[in-house]
């Protein structure tokens, strides 16, 4: 599968970063993680340093799927409305999924700082209503953020125009969100892991997968073997091959990054993740070198050719829309790429095992906006469950929800 078009940024600047081997032969470990892109890494890393023997496999280079092509803003804001969980669900369980992606910035922050230079950064999140009729749900979001304490502020459209320069009916400003180097924070996490002992191998496809209640076998192509006590698939967009229904719809995204960016010019963008309320929604974010990050205009095309032939026409339809938020700025496309990106109904994840496989197969599915710090908090809910231990997420990220 194709997760990718054009030429995502950061393979640009970073480039192969680390070379690991083909798997050559037999092994058994505790646990064989699939996938070794962003998830994959938060997972393999959170099980490696609580002792547990880990492999992680990878049909690509490290890294060349998806990861290549996110964008990484890590936001504890969910693509779905916390006024609309609460309604699809409970009071409770909209409370669980944002407190809890709250929560996971930080961890992330620890994990990044821990392995240094991935151009980590704390920023601010402004969510602004697209048009007047959003307004009122809006306004709602805000208020049930502000009674359950989120760290918000609103923001009138005379405020907006004040502080930000911006004209919109309204906004939400967070003060917790975050920046990462996604493929270089997933490469430096996985090289640091090989160093310590685990066993990272890439450029190894596995083709077939034999569960039992005691342990599961994993084929290569190569006809090789790997058995585990436990195999967490975290293939990103790809893993749901490995299910006979689908979970989620497959959909294209596309962003652009200009070159650095006259520091005035850039002036609150420098540490401000601007995102709005249409859906599919413009973003913005900055990056460490002070480019513009810009992505958006999202569409349900999965076949990458027709994918491929799109990615200039969709970057000049962000850099005008750029143009119209702010006049000023000049930040033209240096690079613009397009990707693989998975989305369920309720824009939450999927975590944890499924029936078609039984307890020793676990699932990391991080789809939707948020897949980084989904990605964290499946590492904590998939090693609580390796561990036989609850956790409160075990439910509402389960695959019993889909029904």
């Amino acid at each position: 599968m194709d997760l990718k078009s054009g030429y995502p940024f950061w393979a640009v600047k970073n480039g192969l970063m680390y070379a690991f081997q083909k798997l050559d032969a037999d092994l058994r470990c505790d646990v064989a993680v699939v996938g070794a892109g962003i998830t994959g890494a938060l997972i393999a890393d959170e099980l490696a340093g609580h002792g547990h023997d880990v492999v992680v496999l990878d049909q690509r280079d490290v890294c060349w799927g998806s990861t290549a092509a996110s964008t990484a803003l890590l936001q504890y804001e969910i693509d779905t409305h916390a006024i609309d969980l609460a309604k699809r669900y409970d009071q409770a369980s909209a409370l669980l999924a944002y407190q809890s992606s709250l929560r996971a910035i930080s961890t992330v922050g620890a994990v990044a700082h821990g392995v240094g230079d991935v151009d980590f950064a704390e920023c601010d999140s402004l969510y602004y209503a697209s048009n007047r009729a959003d307004h009122p749900r809006l306004a709602d979001e805000f208020a049930w953020r502000k009674q359950h304490g989120f760290p918000v502020r609103w923001l009138s459209r005379a405020a907006l125009k004040d502080a930000y320069g911006l004209t919109a009916p309204a906004a939400i400003l967070s003060s917790v969100a975050a920046r990462v180097d996604p493929y270089r924070l997933a490469s430096r996490l996985l090289r640091r892991m090989q160093r310590q002992g685990t066993r990272v191998f890439d450029r190894t496809q596995v083709k077939t997968i034999t569960a039992t209640t005691r342990s599961v076998q994993l084929t290569t192509a190569q006809d090789l073997s790997i058995k585990a006590k436990y195999a967490v698939i975290a293939g990103g967009y790809e893993s749901q091959c490995w299910l006979r229904r689908r979970v989620a719809q497959n959909l294209s995204s596309y962003a652009y990054i200009s070159d650095p960016v006259d520091p005035a010019e850039m002036g609150w963008l420098a540490n401000t993740l601007l995102w709005e309320s249409s859906r599919p929604y413009l973003y913005l974010r900055s990056t460490g070198d002070g480019r513009l990050l810009v992505g958006g205009e999202d569409d349900d095309r999965d076949i990458p050719a027709r994918r491929d032939r799109l990615v200039d026409r969709k970057a000049a339809t962000l850099q005008r829309k750029v143009a119209k938020l702010f006049p000023h700025l000049q930040a033209q496309p240096a690079f613009a790429w397009a990707g693989t990106f998975a989305e369920t109904s309720d824009g939450l994840p999927l975590f944890g095992r499924h029936p078609q496989y039984g307890p020793r197969v676990l699932f990391a599915l991080a789809y939707g906006g948020n897949g980084i710090t989904y990605s964290m908090l499946g590492a904590e809910l998939l090693r609580a469950q390796i561990e036989r231990r609850p956790h409160p997420l075990t439910t509402l990220f389960s695959f019993d929800r889909l029904g």
